[in-house]
């Protein structure tokens, strides 16, 4: 297989690529992420996922593209990337205790063909004391992250259970990834 183009400049979607021995070329895009009258999640991503990988594949046919897209949902509103220390704050003095949605939209393309999933997971927050929520804001992991934190680094300490793939919630499933791929006739491991 020929490179990979990641629709995405994501250094953790990269290294997750990187990890099953890929060779990863990042192709940033710049599309309106802003959330349509009506979109739901799943809709969310899916289509900014396929915009992504659209995007890339319009510049490079023949090689294998992988777009993605990831959300945190809670009670049914979307927590995107904090704007600030304060909106991080907020965020995760909210997801103390509880239960959230991550959503991905993944979209491969190669050449004509096309495979698109989106993949849910759950995550539940342990009860977090004040100080611990400020020192997570503080250490600014969260801040370019959506709902605000990073599962694969500090932000790991504050997640009491997982309900689906991990690798997801760092902003793409891998598994996804590698059975999208198989079906479009490319082994990735």
């Amino acid at each position: 297989m020929r490179d990979i183009l990641l629709a995405s400049a994501s250094p953790r979607r990269r290294e997750l690529l990187a990890g099953l021995g890929l060779n990863v070329q990042t192709h940033a895009t710049n599309i309106d992420e802003s959330v349509g009258e009506g979109e739901d999640a799943e809709a969310l991503v899916a289509r900014l996922a396929a915009s992504k990988a659209a995007v890339v594949g319009a510049r490079q046919s023949g090689s294998l593209v992988i777009a993605a897209d990831t959300v945190v949902v809670l009670d049914g509103e979307i927590l995107n990337k904090p704007a600030d220390a304060e909106q991080n704050r907020a965020f995760i003095t909210r997801l103390a205790g509880r239960t959230h949605d991550v959503f991905t939209g993944h979209a491969l393309r190669l050449a004509a063909r096309s495979e698109d999933v989106v993949v849910r997971t759950l995550v539940t927050f342990r009860q977090l004391e004040a100080d611990e929520i400020e020192g997570y804001v503080l250490s600014g992991e969260g801040l370019d992250k959506a709902g605000g934190y990073a599962i694969q680094g500090r932000g790991a300490a504050l997640v009491a259970r997982l309900d689906g793939c991990y690798s997801n919630v760092v902003g793409l499933s891998l598994p996804a990834v590698v059975e999208s791929a198989r079906r479009l006739g490319v082994r990735l491991v």
